[in-house]
């Protein structure tokens, strides 16, 4: 499953996560004794059943001498099992009429696999083989860490444009693990030794770090019982699962009406507040400067982070958005732009970007984008263009819901980084209650130069000889 950890491929992914409600969706929650939470949507209209597993384990919980082992261990985990030969879990799916895949965030890892409802054992035995006797050896590590280098060669290092993800997180964190990208580093992964990677799956890789979706043609009642056969005896993890920061778990734990889990090691490690703007220039293989602007925003769930959401629909939410319209399509200053939240489980990142048209200077580009920002900071949206963003809003809930596989998701995120997977019913209320002046407040609170990371990318023709800004090569 090849990820493409591009800056488009994670802001589309974000968009994805966080619009997704329609009809309503009923669903049945509950723990195992090992401590693996269940979630159960049931859906007979069409004879397949995803089956999805979240870990809360992504790139923030690694340590930074070691980035990249979740993103390496999404491979990791389709090498096999104790009971499947090497190289035989896709066949298993393939062969049985199915699809499955994974990908890597920053706060999780997901995997799933959609099979016809007359498999639905072969699936729950997949995921329980994985959990349990993962093949963690040097064959597979060896593969694995050839698999994972080649991969950010060709979708970060040599791709155009690849490495603005890279750059404007490491550029914008200073202290907290959002420093680093999923990706990571192909210098650690080939330091790191099999040992470590074992302690590594058998830290994260627990029922107790985990969530188990089943979404599609199934009953109930008898998933219960077939879910306590392939998983209740899955011993519970037992080693500290280490988070960066402790104000955000328990806060979430509170939610969720538990007690602070034990096992869990609180780091409080909390980005400081950005005081002055940070500037750079990256020269990259590329044709066409851009420009990258990046704002510290509030974490998913908080009350600040839905204005950004509609913010962000308000500038480059369709082709009628207000950047696109300026920038883009009157005076044709890009060939592409947007202004998109990346809300993550701590506080992430709100980017602007923009591909200049040719012969554009990317002062020129940066001058207009802050022109719409501060728009939106000195002027109330009128009446009728914030009903056509709450309409566009509202659409994009209404539109989501199609599919199990996405209800598989939605229901694994909102439990895990909200504490509240009744949130896939209710989310649309927050929105809602978003108003004009939240969207103003929030734009002038957040969107200051004190609070931003601005990157130039340039064509490597234009670096001077003596040039000791940043190369990406």
């Amino acid at each position: 499953m090849k990820r493409i950890f591009t800056l488009f491929f994670l802001l589309l992914f974000f968009i994805s996560v966080n619009f997704g409600q329609g009809k309503r969706i009923d669903f049945v929650e509950y723990d195992l004794e090992n401590g693996l939470h269940v979630i159960l949507h049931q859906d007979n209209s069409t004879p397949i059943v995803n089956f999805s597993v979240l870990y809360h384990v992504g790139s923030k919980n690694e340590q930074p001498n070691r980035t990249g082992f979740a993103h390496f261990f999404e491979h990791l985990m389709f090498e096999g099992s104790d009971n499947i030969d090497r190289g035989e879990y896709f066949k298993y799916v393939t062969n049985n009429g199915g699809t499955n895949n994974a990908f890597t965030s920053f706060d999780f890892t997901y995997y799933y696999e959609i099979l016809p409802s007359n498999q639905f054992d072969l699936g729950l035995w997949l995921e329980s083989e994985r959990m349990m006797h993962l093949k963690v050896d040097s064959i597979g590590v060896e593969t694995q860490r050839k698999v994972v280098k080649e991969e950010r060669k060709q979708t970060l290092e040599n791709r155009p444009y690849g490495s603005i993800l890279e750059q404007i997180f490491s550029h914008a964190y200073k202290v907290h693990p959002y420093r680093w990208i999923p990706i990571g580093s192909a210098q650690y992964i080939d330091q790191a030794t099999l040992s470590e990677f074992m302690d590594f799956y058998k830290t994260y890789y627990v029922p107790n770090n985990a969530c188990l979706v089943l979404a599609g043609d199934f009953e109930i009642e008898e998933a219960k019982k077939e879910i306590e056969k392939y998983f209740g005896e899955i011993p519970r993890g037992t080693k500290h699962i280490y988070r960066p920061n402790a104000k955000s778990v328990a806060k979430r734990f509170a939610k969720m009406g538990i007690k602070q889990k034990e096992e869990v090691e609180l780091k409080d490690i909390v980005e400081p507040k950005q005081t002055e703007e940070i500037r750079d220039i990256v020269y990259d293989n590329i044709q066409l400067p851009a420009v990258i602007q990046a704002y510290h925003m509030p974490a998913q769930g908080e009350k600040d982070y839905y204005a950004f959401q509609m913010l962000s629909t308000l500038l480059s939410g369709g082709n009628s958005s207000r950047i696109q319209k300026q920038i883009v399509d009157k005076k044709q200053l890009a060939v592409g732009a947007a202004a998109i939240p990346l809300p993550l489980e701590d506080p992430g990142l709100f980017i602007t970007y923009a591909i200049a048209n040719m012969g554009v200077k990317p002062e020129d580009l940066e001058k207009e984008i802050d022109i719409e920002v501060e728009k939106v900071k000195n002027e109330l949206i009128s009446d009728k263009e914030f009903q056509k963003l709450r309409n566009q809003i509202e659409n994009k809930f209404l539109s989501k819901n199609s599919s199990v596989s996405s209800i598989a998701q939605e229901l694994a995120t909102y439990y895990t980084l909200f504490g509240n997977t009744n949130l896939i019913n209710t989310d649309l209320e927050n929105y809602l209650n978003v108003t004009k002046e939240d969207i103003q407040r929030v734009a002038k609170q957040y969107l200051t130069k004190e609070n931003r990371t601005v990157l130039y990318y340039l064509p490597k023709s234009q670096k001077p000889a003596d040039n000791k800004n940043l190369d990406n090569k």
